[in-house]
């Protein structure tokens, strides 16, 4: 990027240089020759030696800068500078002392740069009284150090912005002069009073976090949720990560910058949740952190009240990688919208603020034309961007204002590279924070004087999840802006609506300029393919549900969580967390299905065959048809073709049977095929295939039937003429009463008569012709089998 040029502190040129010392050695001379006639003094060897040290130098000692109060300076301050010391080498060092050295002003943002990595010796001694003297310092030993100096007594002039070093001079065995053993460098920004324009800057305070909650939810009707791990917990505990960024964001005037998943996952642990156990779904244990979360919530719900808040897309999805390699996966893109839409009604609901919704936020900011097409299909006008990926052509002197029109109603929102990734080191390290904290400082205040009289918007987009350190160095440097004399805080929104700089970059970077290591991290197209997969199998699964929303809402979270940006750098951990939701949801489907049949006899010309539906969900299930199908319709038919269908409703945690009429036509196996569908006609689950085996009606059988009624005729006549019999005795008994000699039969006479012999004492008696026949089936000549009997 083209910068303004500064050419304070510059020196004079190589010629000017020759004659001034010329005529120097020259006026010398006579003075040089008499001086030669004397002994030299240690003091001007010493002196002598120590100018040679500032051009040569060395690295033995680590100076390491630890504090630097106050960051920003002003008249009558008193500057208080501590650190550390380490001999890094063999030798014991004698006669050291910590001095401080202020260089001159940096020409631009570029320059900052260049000192800040090849951290020079320019600069000019402090000197005096503000050192720090140590008289020997052992090889390995840290030693620490304060200095405090008038601001008065530094060489500062006009606003700018310095370089300011730490100096550690001392004396070896093998050098027994002064010499610079050790420096650190950084920068001093100086401006102690009010600038008439102001840079407007907004900085974004992300609140974002790795995925934590399953697909799985609980049988009752609460839908206890299930975590992964307990994660969140530390994080939102007091000297968390998000509860430092909740902590420290409360006093800064910044854009708070939300994921919903977060704050679903939070409200999620107010009431009741399961954990898993060694990340097995088969063991799970109650959650116990409910106060906490309750805790950190109504904390950023007070937070956010009057503040502008900005909310990606649920769970944050990794738009670069969505353009990428999701597109040619059919579906992807809804799941954008759907996440949109997701995210302002979370929001809304849970820290009751309306939320902005028209920002896409690509990793680091890169962004090229497919990106900016699928981050704006979801209803986002807004990109943020940043100027390491929508870099300046130099067409400008300066750095533009963030807000750039990049067309089709699409404005890019460009943050500031150098502000952005300042913080990104490890800041757990007292002198590297104290060292990003004065390069934000100088390079924002360096932005300022490009144009001092044009007001210019600058955003800075940090990264997305920083560390609890790089929250605490960020929450230093803002303080100190939003204190200073030449920034004034502003909302993301107008930032926005600014007017953008005429010159400035609008063009969108081809997809060959999108960097390749952030190309590595994106998810690959078969994760992508699995996730439509997964929402394939969703959508006939919840065709069949009495209530949906209990598996839609918690499989459609998980699968936007299976798209966040998060997963950038974690292949193996976002492939298991698709593995498990796909899983999941192939164990819920298979709770829905046929019973599995053995073989079924059948006997005779028609039988009912029965099949089971076992329904193992604690909800109901209907809008199912049951088909079975003959495989041999000229042997079995079922009902009146080949197959025959019927509706299935089942209530949660019981099975139905449904029976079949079939009609046989020929003996054998015939083979039987039940399968379950849809009522759209989808096939749901597996079939359920077995035998049937069809014995016909044969002659013999016939003869034993005809045997058998002949045999039931036979016995009624037999009863008959019993029954005559006995009436015709009665009769003649009561004949012989009255005297009718002549009329008595004996016994003999009347078993000759009748021609039927008398039953013998003690015999059975017939059965009643009315009495119900045995519900059995015909005679089976086959040897049985193991089959399972049909109706009949």
């Amino acid at each position: 990027m083209a910068e303004a040029a500064d050419f304070q502190g510059t020196s004079p040129s190589p010629a000017r240089r020759w004659l001034r010392r010329t005529g120097a050695l020259l006026a010398g001379a006579p003075l040089l020759a008499g001086l030669c006639q004397l002994p030299v003094s240690p003091s001007a060897y010493a002196a002598e030696r120590s100018a040679a040290a500032e051009v040569s130098g060395s690295r033995t000692v680590d100076v390491s800068l630890d504090s630097l109060s106050p960051r920003v300076p002003s008249d009558g301050d008193t500057l208080t500078v501590s650190g550390r010391i380490v001999n890094k080498g063999k030798q014991t060092i004698t006669g050291a002392h910590v001095g401080l050295r202020v260089g001159p002003t940096m020409n631009g943002r570029s320059a900052i740069d260049n000192v800040a990595a090849a951290n020079p010796y320019a600069g000019t001694n402090v000197g005096g009284k503000y050192v720090a003297e140590f008289s020997k310092l052992a090889p390995g030993i840290p030693q620490t150090f304060s200095i405090s100096v008038p601001v008065d007594k530094l060489p500062l002039g006009s606003d700018g912005v310095y370089q300011f070093g730490v100096t550690l001079t001392g004396r070896t065995p093998a050098a027994a002069y002064d010499q610079i053993l050790g420096i650190e460098r950084t920068f001093l920004p100086w401006q102690p009073e009010a600038a008439d324009t102001k840079t407007r800057t907004t900085y974004l305070w992300p609140l974002i976090s790795t995925s934590h909650m399953t697909a799985e939810t609980g049988s009752n009707e609460q839908q206890t949720p299930v975590f992964e791990n307990d994660s969140l917990a530390a994080e939102i505990a007091p000297g968390g990560r998000l509860q430092q960024l909740l902590a420290l964001g409360k006093s800064l005037d910044v854009t708070w910058v939300l994921d919903p998943d977060l704050l679903a996952s939070v409200d999620a642990m107010t009431r009741s949740y399961r954990v898993q156990v060694n990340g097995s779904s088969e063991t799970t244990t109650a959650g116990t952190h409910q106060a906490v979360a309750k805790q950190w919530l109504a904390e950023l719900e007070n937070t956010v009240e009057n503040e502008e808040v900005v909310a990606l897309p649920f769970a944050d999805p990794d738009l670069a990688s969505l353009a990428h390699n999701g597109k040619t996966a059919t579906g992807t893109l809804s799941h954008l919208k759907d996440a949109t839409t997701v995210a302002a009604t979370t929001v809304e609901s849970i820290l009751h603020v309306v939320p902005s919704t028209d920002y896409a936020w690509p990793a680091n900011g890169a962004i090229d034309p497919s990106i900016v097409k699928v981050a704006t299909s979801a209803g986002a006008d807004t990109v943020i961007s940043r100027s390491d990926s929508l870099k300046e052509t130099g067409s400008l002197p300066y750095t533009p204002s963030a807000a750039r029109p990049i067309g089709g109603g699409t404005t890019a929102v460009v943050a500031d590279a150098r502000l952005s990734t300042a913080f990104q080191g490890d800041m757990t390290v007292a002198s590297n924070s104290t060292l990003a904290v004065q390069r934000f400082l100088a390079q924002s205040l360096m932005f300022a004087l490009q144009v001092p009289d044009k007001q210019r918007s600058v955003v800075v987009a940090p990264q997305r999840m920083p560390t609890a350190s790089q929250a605490q160095a960020m929450a230093q440097a803002l303080t100190e802006l939003q204190n200073g004399n030449w920034s004034q805080s502003a909302d993301l929104s107008a930032a926005t609506k600014a007017k953008p700089d005429a010159g400035a970059t609008t063009r969108v970077p081809s997809a060959s300029s999108y960097p390749k290591s952030l190309r590595k991290q994106e998810l690959p197209q078969t994760a992508f393919e699995q996730i439509e997969r997964t929402q394939g199998n969703l959508d006939s699964f919840q065709v069949i549900l009495a209530d949906k929303s209990r598996v839609v809402t918690p499989f459609g979270r998980a699968m936007d969580r299976s798209m966040s940006t998060s997963w950038r750098g974690r292949t193996t951990d976002a492939t298991l967390y698709r593995d498990g939701v796909e899983a999941y949801l192939t164990r819920l489907t298979e709770s829905v299905g046929l019973i599995k049949k053995s073989e079924a006899k059948l006997s005779g010309r028609s039988a009912t065959i029965p099949v089971t539906v076992q329904n193992n969900l604690v909800q109901g299930v209907d809008r199912l048809v049951l088909r079975l199908t003959s495989t041999q319709p000229s042997r079995l038919s079922i009902g009146d073709g080949a197959y025959d269908e019927q509706p299935v409703a089942v209530s949660g945690g019981h099975s139905q049977s449904v029976k079949f009429t079939t009609n046989a036509h020929a003996n054998g196996r015939a083979g039987v095929v039940a399968q379950l569908y849809t009522e759209d006609g989808q096939k749901y689950g597996p079939a359920v295939s077995f035998d049937v085996k069809v014995t016909e009606i044969t002659a013999t059988v016939m003869l034993v039937i005809a045997g058998g009624v002949l045999l039931l005729v036979l016995a009624g006549f037999r009863m008959y003429t019993q029954r005559k019999r006995a009436a015709r005795e009665a009769t003649r008994e009561s004949a012989n009463v009255h005297g009718d000699d002549e009329d008595d039969e004996t016994p003999e006479a009347s078993e000759a008569e009748s021609g039927e012999p008398e039953p013998e004492k003690g015999a059975r008696e017939p059965e009643h012709p009315s009495d119900p026949s045995p519900d059995t089936a015909p005679e089976i000549t086959d040897p049985s089998g193991t089959g399972e009997r049909v109706d009949r």
